[in-house]
């Protein structure tokens, strides 16, 4: 699956872009930075809430910026 551009609904988010696995989610920043996101490293629940934030384009980056922080599992670039 190829990054989908996040829809970002109320214009105000960092995010640019994402991909889903069935296990991860790549988030792709405005400043081009990817990060995954995976079950284990941000939780269950967690990557569950982003990748349905991710589908409806809006509140991913805020949803990040306060429970998820630095719960990525890599810097893929």
């Amino acid at each position: 699956m190829a990054m989908v551009r996040y829809i970002d609904r109320d214009g105000d988010s960092g995010i640019l872009a994402y991909e889903l696995g069935p296990h991860w989610i790549h988030v792709q920043f405005k400043d081009g930075s990817v990060y995954e996101y995976t079950d284990v490293s941000a939780g269950v629940a967690q990557l569950a809430t982003m990748k349905r934030l991710a589908q409806s384009g809006d509140g991913l980056n805020r949803f990040i910026n306060l429970y998820v922080k630095k719960g990525y599992s890599r810097k893929v670039r």
